[in-house]
């Protein structure tokens, strides 16, 4: 049976490996944290089990005052997060959507443990930056970026809406405009095209990524630690405001979605690597029956009375002959 922290650590922190965690990497050396997400098989993604070990160690980091940087990344070169474990959702999620609304508290406590960490943070981009990892990118101080990287938000393309963080803070941070682009066309952003919107602060070679991130957190760790706490607090107001007002929503809105149409149709083609029917998920929305039987229903002809029913209808609802 797993104790409870101490006292002494639950105020002062502990020692990394104490906490068992097998999603992610956790090390403390001299006055840096680095938190891994540990995934490299399945491109960094989260699922549940990340989202809450992420959570521990934000915690255990903000409490620990020989930390002065945190610094968050993903295991390998090819990504550093690609958002929420898809497989996880489509087996677990879509077949019992209300589950949603549980896996989304993790993500918002997650996030609410990072921005209030009350110690800068730098996010270490190593590879693919990917709608809910981009997120996560958004959440801390400072990015520093490796130059094959690409970011890209693609919920609009494949299922979802980024309102974990995309929706609120890309506004702030790249200006309207961007935002709606990024948002609703859902392409690739190459490293220096970020650089030049604002998304990350440098762009280096991946030889020189470890370097660049160690010569930032210096840089951090020579200034005062309670003026940088209270600017840290100061600067979230905007990002806090636009969190607060909408997450609750999204949480619901995305809970009760997790198991429409459009959705299962996006999970069921990223698992298949095939492309999404777009336009047949639009035919289908514009059907004449689609008010009677509710957007994204399949449906065929009954053989008797030619009535348009669902197809996994046994029996048309119409004439009530056995299809």
């Amino acid at each position: 049976m797993a104790q409870a922290p101490s006292l002494e650590s639950a105020v002062h922190g502990a020692a990394p490996e104490s906490f068992g965690f097998r999603r992610i990497a956790y090390r403390k050396e001299n006055y840096t944290a680095t938190i891994t997400v540990n995934r490299p098989e399945v491109l960094n993604c989260f699922d549940y089990t990340t989202l809450k070990e992420l959570g521990t160690a934000f915690m255990d980091a903000s409490v620990d005052d020989a930390i002065a940087v945190v610094v968050v990344t993903g295991a390998g070169e090819k990504a550093f997060c690609t958002g929420a474990d898809l497989k996880e959702q489509e087996d677990h999620i879509s077949k019992k959507p209300n589950d949603y609304y549980k896996w989304m508290y993790a993500f918002i406590e997650m996030h609410d443990r990072l921005r209030n960490i009350g110690k800068p943070t730098i996010a270490r981009l190593n590879g693919m930056v990917v709608g809910g990892g981009n997120e996560l990118n958004m959440a801390c101080d400072l990015a520093v970026a490796a130059d094959h990287v690409t970011i890209r938000q693609v919920g609009a393309a494949r299922g979802s809406v980024a309102a974990g963080g995309a929706t609120q803070w890309l506004p702030l941070i790249v200006g309207d405009r961007r935002a709606r682009e990024i948002l609703l066309l859902c392409e690739p952003i190459d490293a220096y095209t970020a650089l030049d919107w604002g998304l990350v602060n440098q762009v280096v070679p991946n030889s020189m990524l470890d370097t660049a991130v160690a010569e930032l957190a210096a840089k951090l760790y020579n200034k005062l630690p309670e003026c940088t706490r209270y600017t840290k607090q100061q600067l979230n107001f905007w990002r806090d405001f636009s969190w607060s007002m909408t997450i609750g929503h999204a949480r619901d809105w995305l809970s009760v979605h997790a198991g429409a149409p459009e959705v299962i149709d996006g999970l069921k083609s990223f698992r298949k690597k095939g492309e999404m029917p777009y336009a047949k998920i639009r035919e289908r929305a514009a059907a004449p029956a689609a008010s009677k039987f509710g957007p994204g229903v399949d449906l065929n002809p009954c053989n008797a009375c030619n009535a348009p029913m669902p197809t996994d209808f046994a029996f048309c609802g119409a004439c009530g002959q056995k299809r």
